[in-house]
């Protein structure tokens, strides 16, 4: 049943797929300390099931343009996989870093700050009134560490509805030469977490940020109304040793050649289908 779904999904799908870099609407906020935050928002407002709120690892620094393009990152999962998500009915936002965390460093240590949060619950309240619809957190990687810190700190109202984790950064690295990059998914309260929460990871995953083991951790340590790890297999593999250098785009890190099949667990997750 997965299977035929899932070519119905490519089917469609693929006729939107290279759309992603080209489409959205550039919305500016006011966040933190004086400093403005910018997000892409694209996908039909009026007919969307939901909103998805996307939150790429890295830097965080998509450099997006005046039309909501993103200059960086572009081989990232979630910017790829946009166009994806529009042709079965979400929106989407993909947020850039705040106007003082664009240098070199990005988002880095400010991932787990309290301030993060509040920036990232203004966009949630901003699409919510702008669609009227269910808002998701999807992060990958560093990402991930965003959208746990968000999910943590917000209730009630200001919650997203959800939560999405892919190549979740579940293993920092202590002792580095910057402090931050001991952090990890796990340096937030994720017990705090009692909304539905989807962790991807990939079997064949090299990057030594993102062991594939540890990803069931993360649904152990949350209270989610619904949760569901899933370890995909397949793709074109990573021929080198488990490194930081794996931990790229074009590797099972990041899904690469597989964007039909970590939407496909996406959507049908937040449909609350079975698979």
């Amino acid at each position: 049943m997965r299977k035929i779904w899932l070519i119905g999904f490519t089917a469609v799908a693929v006729l939107f797929a290279q759309s992603a870099l080209s489409c959205g609407e550039r919305v500016n906020l006011e966040t933190h300390d004086d400093t403005r935050s910018a997000y892409s928002l694209a996908g039909s407002k009026d007919a969307a099931r939901a909103a998805l709120v996307l939150l790429p690892g890295g830097r965080g620094y998509l450099d997006l343009d005046e039309m909501g393009r993103p200059r960086k990152l572009t081989s990232n999962s979630l910017v790829r996989i946009r166009g994806l998500l529009h042709s079965e009915g979400f929106v989407t936002a993909l947020v850039d870093s705040p106007s003082d965390r664009q240098g070199k460093e990005g988002l880095g240590g400010f991932r787990i700050h309290p301030d993060h949060a509040t920036n990232i619950e203004n966009i949630i309240a901003d699409i919510r009134a702008l669609t009227g619809k269910p808002v998701w957190l999807i992060g990958a990687s560093r990402g991930a560490i965003s959208a746990v810190n968000s999910a943590a700190h917000l209730s009630g109202v200001e919650a997203p509805d959800g939560l999405i984790l892919t190549s979740p950064v579940t293993s920092g690295r202590e002792g580095g030469y910057k402090a931050w990059v001991a952090q990890s998914v796990f340096s937030v309260d994720s017990e705090a977490i009692r909304i539905p929460i989807l962790v991807i990871a990939h079997t064949r995953d090299k990057c030594v940020r993102t062991p594939p083991d540890l990803a069931g951790l993360i649904v152990e340590k949350t209270s989610g109304t619904r949760e569901k790890t899933v370890k995909m297999s397949g793709g074109p593999g990573w021929s080198g040793r488990v490194s930081v250098k794996a931990c790229r785009g074009k590797s099972p890190y990041g899904f690469i050649e597989q964007d039909f099949e970590i939407g496909s667990d996406m959507v049908q997750f937040i449909a609350g289908g079975k698979f």
